[in-house]
């Protein structure tokens, strides 16, 4: 057996030709999606991240604006930067790109985001609303993943899941989207015990650990479907992800590949929710004329 790919550059870009259609509607109506994107200091992963969110919004018709801040910049400083664009009616979407420097607190400037324009879906509020299955804001890694399923039409419910990661950004959130839809979910971490029990047990196994080939082709049960979410570079420099993925190919039915998995994904949901944010704008101002 040899596991079909689930190709996240093809989804992604279904995903945004449709985009471009809404945005096209939006335009007509006078709306203009805004995604600000802030990055604080020079770190260079972060820049490419970036770099990708604003070519994709480009290809889409949102309208972005960068906002590069030093190093050295203080809490205070970037809390102001968010609260004014959470003032700004125009923007419809925030994002602060982590890693923050050390003088500065993950938390707080998280917190800080409106929750109705927080487009990474971490906010307290809106990860609160994620486990009361009433989700207005998903964390884009884990949204994109449940794409995949969606558009391979790879079944859910009943099904057995394993997590290999607790990460606030992709195991929990993830753990809750899968619960949602009827999965019986684990979650694995550095301190579980006898980790390969339960992997091998996994009808669905999600790999986000961030070593590189970390699951290998005897921790993978025979017809599982794997999702990668690593991206790690191997002692040559190339870029690969948490799964061994020559191995785990030939006993698992689908896998994602790294790169052009889960990546191109999280970008792509990006995009659909900042355009989501500003079509809800619009329905908002609408019931407010329909009310006088």
């Amino acid at each position: 057996m040899v596991a079909k790919l689930l190709d996240g550059k093809k989804v992604a870009k279904e995903i945004r030709d449709a985009l471009k259609k809404r945005v096209e509607e939006l335009h007509k109506k006078g709306i203009r999606p805004k995604l600000v994107v802030i990055l604080v200091g020079e770190d260079g992963a972060s820049k490419v991240y970036v770099r990708n969110k604003h070519r994709a919004a480009e290809k889409i018709g949102i309208e972005t604006a960068d906002v590069k801040l030093p190093q050295d910049i203080t809490e205070k400083e970037l809390l102001s930067i968010v609260k004014k664009y959470n003032e700004d009616d125009s923007v419809h979407g925030i994002l602060v790109q982590l890693p923050l420097p050390a003088q500065i607190n993950e938390e707080k400037v998280t917190c800080a985001i409106a929750p109705e324009k927080d487009v990474d879906g971490f906010h307290p509020i809106n990860i609160g609303h994620l486990f009361m299955n009433a989700p207005r804001s998903l964390p884009c890694t884990p949204h994109g993943i449940m794409k995949f399923f969606e558009k391979y039409d790879l079944p859910l419910a009943g099904q057995n899941v394993v997590i290999v990661g607790r990460s606030n950004i992709v195991g929990r959130p993830l753990a809750a989207l899968m619960l949602n839809h009827d999965a019986t979910v684990t979650v694995t971490h550095s301190k579980t015990k006898n980790l390969a029990q339960f992997t091998r047990q996994a009808d669905i196994l999600i790999a986000a650990v961030g070593r590189a080939d970390f699951i290998k082709r005897e921790d993978v049960k025979p017809g599982a479907v794997v999702i990668d979410v690593g991206m790690n570079r191997n002692a040559d420099g190339k870029l690969v992800g948490d799964v061994a993925q020559q191995g785990v190919s030939e006993v698992a039915s689908y896998i994602t590949p790294v790169p052009g998995g889960v990546g191109p994904m999280t970008i792509a949901m990006l995009m659909e929710q900042t355009v989501e944010f500003a079509e809800r704008g619009v329905q908002i101002a609408n019931r407010k004329v329909s009310h006088g």
